[in-house]
């Protein structure tokens, strides 16, 4: 379905010491790794502060927000802090950007913001969008989408789709998503991404709390988030998503990293 050579990215954990920070950065590069991605907030700070010391102290690595959360921040405030990023480290930023995931809403107390109906936040993601590609420059787009009407979106305006479905999501039901995705696009290049919760059939308690399943449920259940087996089963699983979801774009929670890494390294350049 799809000829895009793959791409990987780490999703960090709750890291707040710079030189924790910048340790993971360097090590995600030489793992390789092609993209270091920060939550927003990150341990309570800024992604667009830390992706800045990530990029500092590597020289191929891409970084981005998974996600930034459009609420968060004045669209002009976030249209200069993403030029600024993506021209400070020669392109090498990719905005990552969503609508707000539950527990936002203290945040955005915090910041003296609503967080709205879902109807409102998927507006005021869509009059973003709109204002960002109204920019002379701008980096990449990356849009987090679940929901139809972020589907179209994603379809027709970004430049990156990742798929914000449930845990236990098979690829049946994946595979309706990328359809809407693929259908909003109308022909348009749009990357089709996705995060895997897991690696292998070891438990993970540290994930399975924040989940509420575990990963012996979501392999019982064919979730389409996680990678059971080998690495060479995980590889070749990955290469018929490829080809039959269009995924080219995977990326997993920077705990998996050295379990993670092999499968990178059996697919890089495919």
């Amino acid at each position: 379905m799809t000829d895009k050579p793959f791409r990987f990215g780490l999703v960090a954990g709750q890291i707040t010491h710079l030189t924790d920070w910048t340790t993971l950065a360097r090590r995600t590069e030489v793992q390789g790794f092609d993209i270091l991605l920060s939550p927003d907030p990150l341990g309570g700070l800024d992604p667009f502060t830390t992706l800045s010391a990530a990029a500092a102290v590597t020289t191929e690595l891409h970084v981005g927000t998974f996600v930034a959360v459009d609420g968060f921040r004045d669209r002009r405030l976030l249209a200069w802090q993403a030029e600024s990023l993506h021209r400070l480290t020669g392109g090498r930023f990719e905005l990552g950007l969503g609508t707000g995931r539950p527990g936002a809403e203290s945040t955005l107390r915090q910041l003296g913001r609503e967080f709205g109906t879902p109807k409102e936040r998927v507006a005021h993601i869509a009059e973003t969008v709109r204002h960002l590609n109204e920019q002379e420059v701008r980096p990449k787009l990356l849009l987090a989408a679940g929901g139809p009407k972020m589907l179209a979106l994603a379809g027709r305006e970004a430049d990156i789709a990742t798929m914000a479905w449930q845990p236990r999501t098979t690829e049946t039901e994946a595979r309706e998503l990328v359809r809407a995705v693929q259908a909003a696009a109308h022909g348009r290049d749009v990357e089709l991404a996705m995060n895997l919760l897991a690696v292998g059939d070891e438990p993970a308690p540290w994930l399975e709390r924040y989940i509420g399943t575990t990963i012996a449920d979501l392999v019982a259940h064919d979730s389409v988030s996680v990678l059971p087996g080998s690495a060479q089963q995980a590889a070749d699983t990955l290469l018929r998503r490829r080809d039959e979801l269009g995924i080219s774009y995977v990326t997993i929670n920077s705990g998996y990293a050295d379990r993670f890494a092999p499968i990178v390294e059996l697919l890089k350049g495919r």
